[in-house]
């Protein structure tokens, strides 16, 4: 169908944005790096589509290309900091953070949950030179790591969900046995914390303890992270109880509550 000069007519907006939607959601933590065969393969689109498109989101910075390869684009990362900033519990609970950090000299975060992966949604990063690539809007999967530990330890439905999927191994420490670890949440939600070795990244550690919401649901993760180079078992365990009244005071300042089984 074309219009009364004879042009096709110029596509919906929103379905421009659908397929936008789409070519993002093509990439995930163990596919970071995509060809464009890739991409058309994972939406669906025709190749002129997909290829007009990804030229656009490159322009705009929503994608950034490697030779023939296309990774999701930094300015996304920029756009996640504000968005996180608006959400007050974030303003409320940075402070503590920066005193984690200080406290222990190390990497002082906080996670939330979004569909199978924890997102990160502030940090205050380490004074040392050596350090782990950490930024507002990192994501990595609920199955590793301590603070994704602690997310799935007190969320029954959630933790039943990831557990019935494929576990995906990224480092040589990741529990990749689901029974074996359903065992490690029930003690980690038994313990009110965590603490994990190489599951995420090989070389780094943490310990993380959960913020609870006001139904004393767990609304938050706080950890603190380290290269395994940099320290000890013995240190990380000096660090539990500041890890864990960081997250007491956070659920306070929130008006959150602990649920029964966890006092």
């Amino acid at each position: 169908m074309t219009n009364s000069g004879g042009a096709a007519p110029a596509p919906s907006p929103l379905l421009v944005l659908s397929k936008i939607t789409d070519i993002l959601e093509a990439f995930s933590l163990e596919a970071p790096s995509l060809t464009l065969a890739d991409i058309r393969h994972a939406t669906g689109l025709p190749v002129s589509t997909t290829q007009r498109l990804v030229t656009n989101m490159v322009a705009r910075g929503l994608l950034d290309r490697d030779d023939d390869r296309y990774r999701i684009g930094l300015r996304m990362v920029y756009w996640a900091a504000p968005a996180v900033r608006g959400i007050r519990a974030v303003d409320a609970v940075t402070p503590l953070l920066r005193e984690l950090r200080d406290e222990t000299g190390e990497t002082a975060s906080l996670f939330r949950s979004e569909e199978d992966y924890r997102v990160c949604i502030a940090v205050e990063e380490t004074h040392h030179e050596l350090r782990q690539d950490s930024y507002v809007g990192k994501v990595a999967p609920l199955t590793v790591g301590s603070a994704g530990r602690v997310l799935l330890a007190w969320n029954d439905e959630l933790r039943s969900a990831v557990l019935a999927r494929r576990i995906p191994a990224l480092a040589d420490g990741t529990t990749v046995d689901p029974r074996r670890l359903s065992d490690v949440l029930a003690a980690t939600r038994s313990s009110g914390h965590a603490i994990t070795h190489n599951e995420r990244v090989d070389g780094l550690a943490g310990v993380a303890a959960p913020v609870f919401g006001a139904g004393g649901e767990v609304r938050m993760a706080i950890s603190v992270s380290a290269p395994v180079a940099r320290t000890t078992s013995e240190a990380m365990e000096r660090w539990v109880p500041l890890v864990v009244d960081a997250a007491a005071r956070a659920t306070r300042l929130i008006g959150g509550r602990r649920p029964a089984d966890s006092i």
